[in-house]
């Protein structure tokens, strides 16, 4: 399991996305300084990962199987490392759930928790005890900034991120004094495939126990907004991985790391008023009374920018 000298990276939900592109990036690595473990739920969807990897496949990078939502599912992937040994864990599995919250079930809103809450801090128990041991280590926890600011309409996936935010706050004091290292990437909007299907998919539904007027609000002001924002200020699943190789080989990492820096006034603006007021009447304006101005904003700025604002949102060391 990986050369010596190497450091091992366990990278969970590498099927697509940010985790494939993370497992790719590592593997890569110029110095082969990384041996990538990127592991999914099913191996039969392997096959984006092992093209993308070429060569590297097989030598910088393994796979393996991993639900991160199953004890023992994370317990034989550990098993299966040589002396169980990783030296940063990379904690990228999650899910999304977004909607009116009348017309989402209560399991639904459990399985958002059991991946983006219990799956991360099953993997950090996992992984904790050996890195205190060693007095060595990083933990890297994929957040979002909806963990720091909440936004309308994604009030479950937000609270899901909010907890995890605390659980790593918490727990980074307690780490330092073994010197393990944690820290938080927080990514704003990323185009993903998984975020266009997941759009398109809530368009065609139908949300009953929610009134009308909400549902109004939600189909047509907050998703073409939505659209809007991830068309123009998005950043790739590349960003967010260059990101966090940054971060990686920081000689003092960060505990926060906003990936996009567009969005720092928008987290800001919600420290600036200890009574919550600001941010929260802002957001409100921002969706039912500049919506249709908003989507030509965005538009404007997406023709003028050339992707040029893109090129600029990833975060420095």
């Amino acid at each position: 399991m990986g050369s010596p000298g190497q450091k091992v990276v366990l990278i969970t939900g590498c099927s697509s996305g940010i985790g494939l592109r993370m497992a790719v990036m590592l593997a890569k690595d110029e110095q082969k300084r990384y041996h990538v473990i990127a592991t999914m739920r099913d191996l039969k969807r392997k096959d984006k990962l092992v093209e993308a990897a070429g060569d590297a496949y097989g030598k910088t990078l393994s796979l393996a199987v991993l639900d991160v939502c199953n004890d023992e599912s994370v317990k034989q992937c550990f098993d299966g490392i040589k002396d169980r040994h990783v030296d940063v864990l990379i904690n990228n599995a999650g899910i999304g759930l977004v909607g009116p919250i009348e017309s989402i079930p209560i399991e639904e809103m459990k399985k958002v928790f059991e991946t983006n809450f219990f799956g991360v801090i099953r993997m950090i128990k996992e992984v904790m005890p050996d890195m205190k041991k060693r007095k060595g280590g990083h933990i890297i926890v994929v957040s979002s900034v909806m963990g720091l600011q909440g936004v309308v309409f994604n009030d479950v996936y937000a609270a899901s991120k909010f907890a995890m935010e605390g659980f790593c706050e918490s727990l980074a004091v307690q780490l330092l004094k073994f010197n393990v290292t944690l820290s938080m990437i927080e990514p704003g909007p990323v185009r993903t495939d998984f975020e266009t299907k997941m759009i398109e998919e809530v368009k065609q539904k139908e949300f009953p126990g929610a009134d009308p007027d909400t549902v109004h609000y939600f189909k047509n002001v907050y998703l073409p907004s939505s659209i809007d924002i991830f068309e123009t200020l998005g950043q790739t699943p590349d960003d967010i991985a260059r990101c966090t190789k940054k971060v990686i080989e920081a000689s003092r990492p960060r505990f926060r790391n906003l990936t996009n820096p567009l969005y720092t006034p928008i987290v800001a603006m919600k420290y600036a008023d200890e009574t919550g007021g600001l941010s929260v009447h802002a957001f409100y304006h921002m969706l039912f009374n500049l919506g249709p101005l908003m989507h030509v904003s965005m538009t404007v700025m997406k023709y003028l920018t050339c992707g040029c604002l893109r090129s600029r949102t990833v975060a420095p060391n």
